[in-house]
């Protein structure tokens, strides 16, 4: 068999370019691009879904990977894919954001560990809900839906020197906001809750000077907070599910709109 250098480039650039951006996605997604999860497997699951996508999709354009116009589209599929893999992304930050809040009101914040995903330290409670969005992700089958929104993404935003352009950076963008209020609907019960132990607590200063504050209000904080997060936990893991494919139609639609 004899390739001429045409053919050999087609099929390079035909393999290349599907690789950049599902590598990119697979570098910033949640679960695949945890801590513990070895280099080798991401690149390794990038290759074989590679493998498996490249024969379905479009020809390639007609550009050399070492061109101006190659690095372009080189660029754009890298802005692609870490777009993609963000937006999931911040499913999980909600969560990080839901245990900061209340592990503060709880006088719990000093307690941290090492986040596995992101490798920074977090709250243990933080890392309790983003176990459990974790969980629910990977029950309904997000992961999934994810990869199969990455392949649909060729065929609707093919491979070319056009990426999301300036609408779907923007809404990228606009989509953090929907994070914090996200972060706001899921802590206000816990924080409504703690606020009134607070709010006990300054009136008992008031009432009573010499009780030592600190060393009464600090164990009735924690059981109260814990008290609270034990009898809203069934509806609020019940709303992930909401929350998560909430998510993942908008990448969807960042996809549709770039």
């Amino acid at each position: 068999m004899q390739f001429s250098v045409a053919e050999l480039m087609a099929l390079t650039t035909g393999f290349m370019w599907p690789l950049v951006r599902i590598s990119a996605m697979f570098a910033v997604m949640p679960v695949i691009s945890a801590v513990h999860v070895p280099p080798r497997v991401r690149a390794g699951l990038a290759l074989v879904l590679t493998l498996l996508v490249a024969p379905l999709l479009p020809p390639p354009p007609d550009v050399s990977p070492i061109s101006g116009a190659g690095l372009v589209i080189v660029f754009h599929q890298v802005v692609v894919g870490l777009a993609m893999g963000f937006t999931i992304r911040l499913i999980f930050v909600v969560f990080e954001l839901v245990g900061q809040v209340i592990a503060q009101h709880m006088a719990l914040h000093f307690a941290s560990l090492v986040d596995p995903n992101s490798g920074v330290q977090m709250p243990m409670l933080g890392q309790f809900y983003i176990i459990l969005a974790t969980l629910v992700f990977l029950a309904i089958n997000g992961h999934l839906v994810a990869i199969e929104i990455l392949v649909e993404s060729f065929r609707v935003l093919p491979v070319g020197q056009q990426g999301l352009g300036a609408d779907g950076l923007w809404a990228l963008v606009a989509q953090m906001g929907w994070v914090f209020t996200a972060a706001v609907m899921f802590a206000l019960p816990a924080i409504a809750a703690l606020l009134v132990v607070n709010l006990a607590f300054g009136v008992m200063t008031r009432a009573a000077p010499q009780l030592n504050i600190f060393s009464v209000g600090f164990p009735i904080t924690l059981l109260m907070g814990l008290g609270v997060i034990f009898f809203t936990l069934p509806l609020f893991v019940r709303q992930m599910e909401p929350l998560i494919e909430s998510a993942l139609e908008f990448l969807n639609a960042l996809i549709g709109a770039g």
